[in-house]
């Protein structure tokens, strides 16, 4: 790619954890001049490394990676701060003449390449205090009671049963003084956060068989090469600070294997191991839903040659 070209493609490969997107993706991006940026939700966080199978040292100096490392582990990155952080890296990228990969197994976050995932209300902390206060003394009743006041027009089909969504609504609705619907019609109209880019997207999996004994074998290796020792370390860094870390599959196990709430090291690891599986269908589900048209890639020998004929095909 020369540099200076107009609206290069962006190419995305994705999939579920254990489907071998690092090492397949670092062959890609050597081969064809590309840089990385990292859609992994828990890459991010400097110091989880072996829960995380986080690229290695070796790996990210054989191709230059972004988005990973750029957060101490008390602190969660927003959404809003990755996409304005991987749209700088997109930028900084092409600008140099490189072509852009993006690995990742967030959906959340990868999505963030096709369309704007937050609109345009901040976070109020103050008044998230007030609500949270409020949900505490009064009952989740009494939020979804103002909100219904605030939006006579109906409430958009949100979960009226989920505390963080109502919360997060009622919050909105106050801090901009406008309705759901006309919030909701706001955000539909926002730009493409990469307006006239062509998005080829590939979903790297394996066969169930296959990927489960890969998982199992990665749970092993991440108890003998120290998980215990990262998790006792990160935990003096602040790591509970920051729910989607803490929360994290590998860690919260890990946690509660520390504090005696599991009992013993075979239970510790099927938890992390069973839990990875269910991350794995979750995974899936939300491709299959949100990009049905993304052609799969089933990981084998010929894996590169594959990924090459996709990527060079019409995108997804």
């Amino acid at each position: 790619m020369a540099p200076g070209e107009n609206n290069p493609p962006l190419f995305l490969l994705a999939g579920p954890t254990g489907a071998g997107k690092t090492s397949l993706a670092l062959e890609w991006a050597e081969r064809h001049g590309a840089e990385i940026i990292s859609s992994d939700a828990l890459l991010f966080y400097r110091g989880l490394d072996i829960g995380t199978a986080k690229p290695t040292p070796r790996e990210r100096a054989r191709v230059p990676h972004h988005l990973i490392d750029v957060a101490p582990p008390d602190r969660a990155l927003s959404v809003a701060a990755y996409a304005g952080q991987a749209r700088e890296a997109v930028a900084a990228i092409e600008a140099r003449g490189r072509r852009v990969l993006v690995v990742g197994g967030s959906g959340f976050y990868l999505e963030t390449f096709f369309r704007q995932m937050v609109d345009r209300v901040g976070e109020n902390a103050a008044l998230r205090r007030e609500l949270e206060a409020r949900m505490e003394s009064e009952g989740l009743a009494s939020l979804v009671r103002e909100l219904r006041e605030l939006n006579p027009g109906g409430l958009e089909g949100l979960d009226t049963a989920n505390p963080r969504r109502v919360l997060r609504a009622l919050e909105r609705c106050r801090a901009a003084g406008k309705t759901l619907a006309v919030l909701k019609a706001e955000f539909e109209a926002l730009p493409d956060p990469f307006p006239g880019r062509e998005r080829r997207l590939v979903v790297l999996d394996r066969d169930p068989a296959e990927l489960a004994e890969r998982i199992a074998r990665r749970v092993r290796a991440m108890a003998g090469t120290g998980l215990l020792e990262e998790v006792r370390r990160l935990r003096e860094q602040g790591l509970e600070c920051n729910p989607t870390a803490a929360r994290a599959i590998g860690y919260r196990e890990t946690l509660d294997y520390l504090d005696g709430r599991i009992a013993d090291e075979a239970t510790w690891l099927e938890a992390i191991r069973k839990n990875t599986l269910g991350l794995v269908k979750k995974q899936r589900t939300w491709l299959k839903k949100h990009h049905p048209a993304a052609p799969r890639l089933v990981a084998r020998g010929e894996a590169l040659a594959e990924l090459e004929q996709l990527f060079s095909a019409s995108p997804a």
